[in-house]
């Protein structure tokens, strides 16, 4: 399994191709590719590159889903006995990025399309020739 460190808007966060996260706010408009340079480690089939700080040559490339605002968090400040209340609260801004590829030094570890497992293709044999092939094993079997 493919996974990077990645920072943006002040935090670090795993990801893998393939899947989507939730981060702040990126100046992009949807659909349109962005590329984090700020990898912090990459791991690739038990090879781990750490980066002091960052890891050299390594990007990672993603696809802005949307922009939304997040649930309301509610802020409540009263001082007993004072008749002093307020009441706030924050909805913060948030994209939603879906993680395309890792790239480290030009070679691309790992993009979308390795997420997805192949379908195994059935041996479509005629049901005519597993007939005869059961009759041949019933009267070997006499």
């Amino acid at each position: 399994m493919t996974y990077a460190i990645i920072e943006t808007g002040g935090k670090q966060i795993r990801v893998e191709p393939g899947r989507f996260y939730d981060i702040e706010l990126l100046a992009i408009e949807p659909d349109e590719k962005v590329t984090i340079d700020s990898v912090l480690l990459v791991q690739h089939d038990g090879e781990v590159t750490i980066g002091q700080p960052l890891v050299t040559g390594a990007t990672v490339e993603g696809t802005v889903m949307r922009h939304y605002r997040g649930r309301k968090v509610l802020v409540y400040k009263m001082k007993p006995k004072k008749k002093t209340r307020k009441k706030r609260g924050h909805r913060q801004e948030i994209t939603r990025l879906m993680i395309d590829s890792i790239t480290l030094n030009g070679e691309v570890f790992a993009f979308e399309g390795e997420t997805e497992k192949e379908t195994p293709v059935l041996d479509e044999t005629p049901a005519e020739e597993v007939e005869t092939a059961a009759e041949e094993v019933e009267t070997a079997a006499e």
